[in-house]
């Protein structure tokens, strides 16, 4: 490329530039004028005090009902074998019932679980807690798998393979008990904020 097509170039591409540049100005639009003071709105009411508990309302309802059909959804998803969209429910109905804890904590720690509710929290509790148990000793086996069969590859690929194979199995076992776990969990916030339901 000579030096003139080079300059010819360069010429071209700034012109090009102050060109998109001055039609992106003239496109953007003013910023908004401010109105005049006395033609403000009025004040509205006081804002709640800063210590004061937000009252949970018929949005917390709604948030409280979407939540429990994507969990019942995410079980019903997990035990027909769809793992990935059982997850994805599982987490959108965890983030729901997070903002309920949020802002409808105040209000729920005031409100005693009776009798059979405390039993049935401890029932979910235990479950859950016996599915993460189970998930982490089947994580640990199919990691030693794993490792026995990179070991055993060069020798005997045909073992190597079988392990491999096993290794897998398990890690989708406890992918599925971990999953189950977190729907023990959150069937637990389910029956604490059962009283959001109308």
């Amino acid at each position: 490329m000579t030096l003139s097509r080079l300059v010819a170039l360069a010429s071209a591409l700034c012109v090009l530039t102050g060109l998109a540049l001055s039609a992106s100005a003239q496109t953007q639009a003013p910023p908004p004028a401010q109105a005049p003071p006395s033609a403000q709105a009025p004040a509205a009411a006081p804002a709640p005090k800063a210590g004061a508990p937000a009252k949970c309302g018929p949005d917390h309802a709604i948030l409280y009902k979407r939540a429990v059909g994507l969990l019942d959804n995410g079980e019903k998803k997990l035990n027909a074998r769809y793992t990935a969209e059982a997850k994805s429910l599982l987490k959108e109905a965890n983030s729901l019932f997070s903002i309920l804890q949020k802002e409808c904590g105040p209000e729920q720690s005031q409100r005693l679980l009776n009798p059979k509710e405390e039993q049935q929290e401890a029932i979910n509790q235990k479950l859950s807690a016996d599915e993460r148990a189970a998930a982490d000793r089947l994580m640990q086996s199919a990691e030693e798998k794993e490792k026995k069969s990179a070991q055993l590859e060069a020798g005997r690929p045909e073992q190597s393979l079988k392990l491999q194979r096993e290794a897998k199995e398990e890690y989708e076992q406890a992918h599925k008990r971990y999953i189950k776990a977190q729907i023990y969990a959150l069937r637990n916030q389910q029956m604490i904020f059962r009283f959001l339901a109308p």
